[in-house]
């Protein structure tokens, strides 16, 4: 139920966030937002005793900064999302640093992206900043 109200509650920011106002053609500039954390939290059946699952953290953007996954016992994984500097709303993700519980880097993703804004790759790199793997998107239309 709580994480429902949260799901609930971050739909509800997210549609007030990018809403925008419209008259006659032209887009009102909106109140300077904020940025906003939503924490999900998780109840094992039987239990009576939530722990907290996700937090996730979003800039006055919009955009995913931080996310953190718990487990009952405490952080499991935190990613941290970089966008290019002094970019705007619309910016794609150009590198994601993955932490392991102990805060520990395990792995870094940069991505590329096609002129549509899709996504072309994902180089995964150790830590130590050897190339992992590669992956590919391929994006096929079906009429």
């Amino acid at each position: 139920m709580k994480r429902l109200i949260a799901i609930a509650f971050f739909l509800f920011v997210s549609v007030t966030m990018f809403a925008q106002t419209v008259s006659e053609g032209t887009v009102i500039k909106r109140e300077r937002r904020k940025s906003v954390t939503v924490k999900e939290w998780n109840t094992p059946v039987g239990s009576k005793q939530a722990f907290l699952d996700h937090v996730t953290t979003y800039d006055e953007l919009g955009r995913k900064i931080e996310e953190i996954e718990y487990a009952s016992y405490g952080q499991k994984m935190r990613v941290v999302s970089e966008y290019p500097a002094g970019s705007g709303i619309d910016a794609k993700v150009t590198r994601e640093i993955e932490y392991n519980d102990r805060d520990k880097v395990v792995r870094i993703r940069k991505f590329e992206y096609y002129e549509d804004g899709s996504k072309k790759r994902q180089l995964n790199y150790y830590p130590n900043g050897k190339l992992e793997s590669v992956k590919t998107f391929e994006f096929i239309f079906k009429d």
